[in-house]
């Protein structure tokens, strides 16, 4: 495992600290929860934006008027 060494202002780390406290966690491990949040949450929209890129955006548009012909289109509020 790597050690990383980062810079925040004493406010921010303080409410980290507070947060991990209020979570029954090491500083430590919510930051390395949050890590793989950021990781998930960054793996996601490459994945995202790889699917956009190979995509027909017409045809994709073709299916969501299918879509609501068949369904009714959104419900109003």
């Amino acid at each position: 495992m790597a050690t990383l060494t980062i810079r925040l202002p004493d406010a921010h780390r303080d409410r980290l600290a507070a947060m991990a406290a209020r979570r029954g966690l090491s500083l430590n491990k919510l930051m390395e929860e949050l890590s793989v949040r950021a990781l998930a949450e960054h793996d996601t929209e490459l994945r995202f934006r790889m699917r956009a890129a190979r995509g027909n955006a017409e045809r994709g548009l073709a299916v969501l008027d299918e879509l609501d012909r068949r369904h009714g289109g959104l419900a109003e509020p």
